[in-house]
């Protein structure tokens, strides 16, 4: 089976998709719509390579088929912007200069839908993560990192200008969970939340004085929310308090006066299941969210789930009984989760088979349906009967649309129309070649999906090499997706058929598929790859001396793994990005507690099993060239994994080249350093092309 998204055409006489130009696209953040429904509002990242940096400002779209508008002009990194309930204020992240006070943390902004100067609406000495309104348009909770044993915000201000003043840079930490990504977490502090009036830019720390805080990880705007009547908030919080090298969420609940809280009492916490994305009803009489049973595996998927809240807060422990809604449903719904506003429905993002969509499922019937078809549906947002979106494909970068919606949340007239045309003009004129879902017989005997992306001006009576991007995870599934870092057209621009192989474990396929490979890495996904380059070998536009593999993170895993385990000479050259190379080593990383959970043991008890899963073990017959790329300051896979891969490949004589970014993480993220990225790639390719060698000769 083929489905084909085409945009070439058959003369190849417009220009073609390069790194350079793709780095002059910007880039759509989430959008935010405006409880009339009329407008939405967006970040909008420029990046330059020029100047080396991504700046955004925030723009105001209708919904009614008016023009963008730019709405701040004098921000660098203004962010995450949200209408107030009441739609006279949108408010967002920015580090700016305002009255001769230059922020030093991020902060809130608020600035009017009808243009004007932005203002800050109070100072938080310690920053603002992410935020959200309260119902009366007059409150912002939102997340910041604390001192838990100080009280009030002129004793962290006092902190941070006592730890700002120390010259050392020693961390110390007796904590599971010390660092995450790119960067340690902040030292002896947690995160919180806090009120903030935006009348006064008065803040109250809500968790001051207990125990609680927020999960240490990725902590967000869906970690929390506030009931419809303003009086509560349901958040994530951690049991452990950073304790726990593989964390289990609860969910808690904040009754509040006025802008403090009154009571804080746990309201979901079994030690068997993760819970996130909590949500009220409208009603504010239920609370959804999502639920993991961790204690049968790490793999188990998040299903939505409900409960029903008291009616009274003297209300016992035992009132609050949960239960799972979409145990039926295949998929993994994910966050955030909104109710639609009758009800009788919630709707989320999830993904199938290579593409991610907005689905509605029916909480009495539990039947879903797709409200937005993907391409990739990053995210989305819904008042007053319209939803607007933010989508890509893999022939197009983000664009934002509106969608027609009813009170159940059915798809309604008008079916969609795009809000924007930001990209039009640059990519007006360029070439690029077609985009296919195809499907072949791989381990096990199941259908396995490979996405096919073309040269501009394909012909299948010529020969094509053969390039495969491996994609990490592993229990990911990207597909129909507009990748800014290893973007399939500009791959294929360069005279490549590119591929994208969903092998065994990747997500959207149902939860057998996902967690087939568990405690066997390696197996089931390299006999996928061998069965795609044999099916691909086969066609008779491809050059068999012509194939590559390449991948990143579980992908750059993969690389490593088939070096070792692929006879040489199948695959002409390597690309190995941020890839896993010894999983002994690879314990000192940021989720280090995951190690055991999916390779089925600890080192320290069977190192036979890890061995049996780990590249490094089987060095001896790697005899492939190889271009190793990493960053310092990757934490998920720390640089000692491609330093040791590619030391490993030196000493054995194997060609090798290594490129090292000392100011870049587990993703290569400046425009610059970016660039370089993707011309190392290519000549590295080049260099082991023999088509390409003989024309360079000739």
């Amino acid at each position: 089976m083929a489905v084909s998204q085409s945009t070439s055409t058959t003369k190849v006489s417009r220009s073609q998709l390069t790194v350079e130009l793709m780095w002059q696209l910007k880039r759509l953040g989430a959008p935010s719509i405006s409880p009339d429904g009329a407008q939405a509002v967006c970040a909008v990242a420029q990046p330059s390579v020029k100047e080396n940096n991504i700046q955004s400002a925030i723009w105001l779209l209708s919904t009614l088929g008016g023009k963008p508008r730019q709405l701040t002009q004098c921000g660098d990194k203004d962010g995450r912007p949200q209408f107030s309930p009441n739609g006279d204020w949108i408010a967002f992240v920015a580090k700016r200069e305002q009255n001769g006070q230059k922020d030093q943390e991020p902060q809130l902004y608020l600035i009017p839908p009808d243009g004007g100067e932005a203002r800050r609406a109070g100072h938080v000495p310690t920053g603002v993560n992410d935020f959200k309104w309260f119902p009366d348009g007059q409150r912002i909770a939102f997340v910041t990192w604390v001192w838990p044993h100080l009280k009030g915000f002129k004793a962290q201000a006092d902190k941070l200008k006592e730890v700002s003043a120390v010259k050392d840079t020693a961390f110390a930490t007796e904590d599971a969970v010390y660092r995450h990504w790119d960067h340690n977490l902040p030292m002896n502090r947690v995160p919180h939340l806090c009120v903030l009036d935006i009348a006064t830019g008065s803040v109250h720390d809500l968790l001051e004085g207990s125990d609680f805080e927020l999960q240490r990880r990725d902590t967000g705007a869906n970690d929390f929310v506030i009931a419809p009547n303003g009086k509560s908030i349901a958040f994530v919080h951690d049991p452990d308090r950073g304790q726990n090298p593989a964390p289990r969420m609860a969910l808690a609940q904040i009754e509040l006066r006025g802008n403090k809280a009154q009571r804080i009492q746990s309201v979901l916490n079994d030690r068997a299941w993760d819970f996130s994305a909590p949500v009220y009803s409208a009603d504010g009489l239920q609370l959804a969210f999502l639920a993991s049973h961790q204690k049968i595996s790490n793999t188990q998927p998040n299903r939505l789930a409900c409960m029903r809240l008291p009616t009274s807060s003297g209300a016992s422990q035992r009132a609050l009984a949960w239960n799972i809604l979409s145990d039926k449903w295949d998929r993994e719904p994910q966050a955030p989760l909104m109710w639609t506003n009758d009800g009788s429905a919630l709707l989320c993002k999830a993904e199938d088979q290579g593409r991610q969509h907005v689905w509605r499922f029916d909480v009495a019937s539990h039947k879903v349906s797709r409200v937005v078809e993907g391409g990739t549906v990053h995210a989305f947002d819904m008042a007053a009967g319209r939803l607007v979106s933010l989508c890509d494909r893999a022939i197009h970068p983000g664009r934002i649309h509106v969608q027609g919606v009813d009170e159940a949340g059915h798809a309604a007239a008008p079916v969609s129309a795009r809000m924007e045309s930001f990209n039009d003009d640059l990519l007006n004129g360029v070439a690029m070649g077609d985009t296919e879902e195809h499907w072949f017989k791989g381990a096990q005997g199941d259908d396995v999906q490979v996405w096919l992306h073309f040269p501009p001006g394909f012909k299948k009576d010529k020969k094509y090499p053969l390039l495969h991007t491996i994609h990490g995870g592993p229990h990911t599934g990207p597909g129909d997706v507009w990748h800014w870092r290893w973007n399939y057209h500009v791959f294929a621009a360069q005279g490549y058929v590119v591929a994208n192989v969903n092998y065994h474990g990747s997500s959207g396929f149902g939860f057998k598929f996902l967690d087939a490979i568990t405690h066997k890495w390696g197996q089931l996904e390299l006999q996928d790859m061998e069965a795609c380059t044999d099916w691909l070998r086969k066609k008779p536009w491809i050059a068999k001396e012509r194939v590559f593999a390449t991948g990143g993170s579980y992908g750059g895993y993969m690389v490593a793994w088939m070096n070792a385990h692929v006879k040489p000479g199948r695959y002409q050259a390597y690309v190995c990005h941020a890839g896993c190379f010894d999983w002994v080593g690879m314990f000192s990383d940021d989720a280090y507690g995951w190690h055991p959970q999916e390779l089925g043991a600890s080192y320290w008890d069977n190192m036979k099993k890890i061995h049996a899963q780990s590249p490094h073990a089987f060095a001896a017959t790697m005899k492939t060239p190889t271009l190793v790329i990493h960053g310092a300051k990757d934490y998920r896979v720390p640089d000692a994994q491609g330093l040791a891969y590619y030391n490993t490949l030196k000493a054995k004589g194997v060609d090798a080249r290594l490129l090292w970014y000392p100011d870049e993480n587990h993703w290569i993220l400046k425009p610059a350093n970016n660039v370089v990225w993707y011309h190392e790639f290519f000549n590295w390719l080049r260099r082991y092309d023999p088509a390409f060698q003989k024309k360079k000769q000739g």
